[in-house]
């Protein structure tokens, strides 16, 4: 029972719980012995908040039988990336600079999904203060891929992601800066949720760029993201009834997003494009300038805005971090304060451009990473490799943080090759009820 509880998708267990085929307690009770059982969890999990989850579960029990739910999600076990902010929990953000801190409040989004009636089972590991895509992190741990416990997870978010690939959450929230909740979503096979900078409330959680940051899901379906953002937002879930590709209108963004790309991740967008438009929705191919422009900017805009924000904590003591973690810090050093204003006045007009060139469309779609999972004992090897993998595997989602768009991931059927829906700032719901109709496309074969 309880390997098929851990493996539904969190709006199943919603309805099981709203419907009393099981209750709070119990799917709560499930997930924690996955979590005792599975020998990977320390991987996976810092540190359980076991005592908070069973105070969260039995209320929500209390709710279901007194008919007083507060949603689809009351109840249901979610994993929280450890740069949440948990009252009385560390929260270290995957590095030893924060290692003790104990905040006295949770995080705005933690404190909105306890409201909601969401239960929290524990925080996740992730990249060192969130800067990198790979998943991989030497100082605290590095979760092992679902697919392949050789290969790195995908990052930032990567015990959010393996989370719930394995079975220890059925839901994870995480971070994206620069792909974090998409890349690993990809590389796990979930559905990932990237939103637009500010939708979702980053107060209370530990910073990269501030410019940047989101707060995302990743999950097993485009029903659970629609009803995590809703959570997380204090708001109501998007009607997602009839969802249908037929008619729609999608770009297929070649320039940046398809150049270098590996042969699987471009063989399953490939096929997964051509199962929506057999599914009824209209594919044009083209470029969009904008994109390649902005990506020249990359090297002005993200480093600089994460020095800026973490430089000092980073100085207080530099030989606790992973050194490509540090270097990738103290870059943003080297960019003067005159050269960061003229990227960000240059990559307004880009976004302009871009939304302009793109409001026809239903959504742009992209691979959502142009490689698939490289192997950890290689990446610890050697150095150059780290890098340039890591780069690459940043490379297609960071034209969504670069384009101030929303982007949903979505798995193509092929293991760690997603494919990756875009719309413009603030369109979330739309963008969720499109994704639902490529999720219904894709799912047939």
């Amino acid at each position: 029972m309880t390997n098929e509880l851990t493996h539904r998708t969190a709006c199943d267990l919603g309805r099981a719980i709203g419907d009393g085929t099981v209750d709070a307690r119990e799917v709560t009770d499930a997930f924690l012995d996955a979590m005792d059982t599975h020998a990977d969890t320390p991987r996976i999990y810092v540190r359980a908040t076991r005592d908070r989850a069973m105070a969260e579960a039995d209320a929500a029990r209390h709710r279901a039988r007194t008919n007083t739910r507060k949603g689809i999600l009351d109840g249901v076990p979610l994993s929280w990336k450890d740069l949440f902010n948990t009252a009385g929990t560390e929260t270290e953000a995957g590095t030893d600079l924060l290692k003790g801190n104990i905040p006295t409040t949770d995080a705005q989004v933690l404190r909105n999904a306890t409201l909601g009636g969401s239960i929290c089972l524990g925080k996740t590991h992730m990249t060192e203060l969130a800067f990198a895509g790979l998943g991989y992190n030497p100082i605290t741990a590095t979760p092992p891929n679902v697919n392949d416990p050789k290969l790195a997870p995908g990052g930032s978010s990567s015990g959010a992601a393996t989370s719930v690939a394995f079975g220890l959450a059925a839901a994870g929230i995480g971070s994206d800066t620069g792909g974090s909740v998409r890349v690993p979503s990809a590389w796990n096979n979930l559905v990932g949720l990237k939103t637009t900078a500010p939708r979702l409330s980053l107060k209370g959680a530990v910073p990269l760029c501030r410019f940047f940051d989101t707060v995302g899901p990743l999950c097993r379906t485009v029903e659970d993201a629609a009803a995590l953002l809703a959570l997380l937002d204090g708001t109501t879930a998007p009607d997602l009834t009839g969802a249908d590709v037929r008619g729609q209108r999608f770009l297929v963004l070649e320039n940046v997003a398809l150049e270098d790309i590996r042969d699987a991740p471009r063989d399953a967008f490939e096929d997964a494009i051509n199962r929506i438009a057999a599914a009824g929705g209209q594919i044009v191919r083209g470029s969009v300038e904008a994109v390649s422009h902005a990506m020249l900017l990359s090297a002005l805009l993200f480093s600089p805005d994460a020095y800026a924000t973490q430089g000092e904590l980073i100085e207080s003591a530099p030989h606790l971090m992973f050194p490509e973690i540090l270097d990738r810090f103290r870059a943003g050093a080297e960019v003067s304060a005159v050269q960061y204003l003229r990227a960000r006045a240059s990559l307004a007009e880009l976004r302009a451009e871009y939304m302009a060139a793109t409001a026809a469309y239903d959504a742009v779609l992209i691979p959502t990473a142009p490689i698939t999972a490289p192997e950890v004992a290689k990446l610890a090897a050697d150095n150059d490799y780290y890098r340039a993998e890591n780069l690459m595997a940043l490379r297609n989602t960071r034209i969504g943080n670069l384009m101030g768009t929303c982007a949903l991931q979505l798995p193509t059927g092929t293991p760690m090759c997603g494919i990756t829906a875009m719309r413009g700032p603030m369109q979330e719901e739309a963008l969720l009820r499109v994704g639902a109709g490529l999720e219904r496309a894709l799912a047939v074969r």
